[in-house]
Formats: structure tokens, sequence, C-alpha cells
């Protein structure tokens, strides 16, 4: 028998070069496009924990100078979590919503049912916190109702008027709200 020859070998092994090279080039390919998911936050509370989802996740487009948020998962999932009278409610919070300028709603239902807001945004806590907590009141009185966590965006109505919009929002009622 003859022994290949060094072209041989050499032939074979940048053939299978070529071919690993190809191979890994389809797998980078598709992993970059694969669907992103979107992002979640996570609520802790009185020794529980819940992962939210998006109540709503849209992508944000402009347009001939308009705002486009057509492409809409519009879920509506809101998570229940309890949080006790005077128990603090932590959420962690992923890095899209961290670096991007946000914005929290929190809901208190009174005795006689109706309810107050309090809006805080990121530039109410240290610049990139992960985690932020909400102190709730020790009156059984006040009791949390809900949280929500919206991303807003610069919009303008058909009658000029300027204000801001939500592109994306995480939900979040307490037991408050049941």
């Amino acid at each position: 028998m003859s022994q290949p020859k060094a072209r041989t070998i050499v032939a074979i092994l940048a053939a299978l070069l070529v071919v690993a090279v190809a191979y890994f080039a389809v797998i980078v390919v598709s992993a970059r496009n694969v669907d992103k998911p979107e992002p979640e936050i996570t609520a802790y509370a009185h020794g529980k924990s819940v992962t939210v989802t998006p109540f709503m996740y849209c992508s944000v487009h402009v347009e001939n100078n308009a705002l486009d948020l057509r492409d809409c998962d519009n879920s509506e999932s809101v998570s229940a979590l309890d949080v006790p009278a005077g128990y603090p409610l932590q959420l962690s919070l992923p890095k899209e919503i961290v670096d991007a300028p946000w914005q929290m709603v929190m809901v208190y239902g009174l005795p006689d049912g109706t309810a107050v807001q309090r809006v805080a945004t990121h530039r109410d806590y240290p610049e990139g916190a992960r985690a932020i907590t909400i102190d709730t009141p020790a009156d059984p009185r006040l009791q949390l109702a809900g949280v929500e966590v919206q991303l807003p965006v610069p919009a303008r109505d058909e009658n000029g008027n300027e204000g801001f919009i939500p592109h994306a929002i995480w939900s979040i009622r307490t037991s408050a709200a049941a």
C-alpha cells in the first residue's frame, strides 16, 4: 500500500476547514436571526417571587416622522403577588429596562375604595439600579393595589399635543387589588 502524499493530506485538511467554517457561519447567522425573548421582571415580596412577563411589548419604529407601534404583543398578562401592609415590594429589572428611561406607576387602595397613584421614574433611583424597593405603608387601610413598570416614548397626537405613551408595560397586582 502506498502512503498518501503530503499534498493529498493538505487538500483534505483544507476541505475539512472550509466545511467547518461554513458550518460555524450558518450557526452564527441562525443564532443572530432568532427572535429575542421579551424582557421579564422578577418581583419579590414577603418570601415569595414571581416572574413578570410584559402586559404589552411593542417594537418602536418611526416612519414619516410618526411613531409606529404596530409590532405589539398585547398578552395583557398581569402577575399576582401578595404584598402585605408594611412589607416592601422588590423588583429586579433586566438590562433592557435599566438602560432605558422608565417610569413606575404605583396604585394604592384607600378604605373607601378610591385609588391613589404615585409615579416614580428612573431618575428617582441610582443610575443603573437593577433592584428597586417599593416601601408600602404599615397602615393596613392603605394597601398597595398594583404596580406598572412602563417604557415611555415621546408622542404627539393628531391635535399636536405632545406627551408620552408606553411602548412596553409590566403589570403586578397585589392582594389588595384581588
